[in-house]
């Protein structure tokens, strides 16, 4: 396979990729849409449907493999990150309101990663909208507080919302993916091709020192998750590095009042 180069600013490193073409990600299947309780299985991730104040639906992302088979609520509400600008521990529970908050959690891969800062500067500048519609904006990487300080002061993004999760836990529990196959060879990681010119404004004070220690934790993938108190309302896996879930769906879902 041959690759690509993007030189990326005050790091000595370029940023490969899979020179296209590629194998086209598969098309998004049918959609369907069913209300589900934070603590039940959810297998098949299908549909994009808007949320409104009489009720949500649980929507699960395009992909055909993504699903969260064994996803244990309890287990994973009760896991700990940590808060990037203190260090200090909490529960992943106690990031939103348990009762009725909406909650964007974003799962980047890791603070080193450039497809990463790219989708971090496309959420921080949505925020104000997030903000409007009283949805909080959650980001977790991998790597320690001190590596998503570096992302924090040099993209910049908002350090109240940006945690870390060193030892993974949360993927884990998650069942996001893991690997190098996953990492560098994924045909759905193509789409990045389209975001070139996205990825170049985001890396402008890029610095590969934000990269993990743990240089093992390259390889995890990352996801989108919708909360709505304890309900999980929309769910979706990365399949490969750069594959993140359409910003329009996430917006249509947490931020548009639909016509009565």
């Amino acid at each position: 396979m041959a690759w690509s180069s993007i030189r990326v600013a005050n790091s000595p490193s370029l940023l490969c990729l899979p020179l296209a073409p590629l194998p086209s990600p598969s098309p998004t299947p049918s959609s369907i849409s069913i209300s589900v309780p934070l603590s039940h299985r959810s297998s098949s991730i299908r549909s994009i449907n808007r949320l409104s104040k009489r009720g949500f639906s649980l929507v699960m992302g395009a992909s055909s493999s993504s699903s969260l088979d064994g996803f244990n609520a309890e287990e994973i509400t009760s896991l700990t990150v940590l808060r990037a600008d203190s260090g200090e521990s909490v529960q992943f529970k106690d990031l939103w309101d348990q009762n009725d908050g909406v909650a964007v959690v974003a799962l980047l891969r890791h603070f080193g990663c450039v497809c990463c800062w790219e989708l971090a500067s496309v959420l921080r500048d949505v925020k104000p909208r997030f903000d409007s519609a009283g949805v909080k904006l959650i980001a977790v990487g991998v790597g320690t507080p001190d590596k998503a300080q570096i992302l924090a002061e040099k993209l910049p993004f908002p350090l109240d919302c940006l945690y870390a999760d060193p030892d993974r836990k949360v993927y884990n529990a998650l069942g996001l993916y893991y690997g190098l196959s996953r990492t560098f060879f994924n045909p759905a990681s193509a789409k990045v091709f389209t975001r070139f010119d996205s990825i170049q404004k985001a890396l402008k004070n890029y610095t590969i020192s934000a990269t993990p220690d743990d240089r093992s934790s390259v390889l995890q993938q990352g996801g989108m998750f919708i909360f709505k108190g304890k309900q999980l309302m929309y769910a979706r896996k990365d399949e490969g590095t750069g594959d993140h879930a359409p910003l329009e769906d996430i917006l249509n879902l947490c931020c548009t009042t639909p016509a009565v």
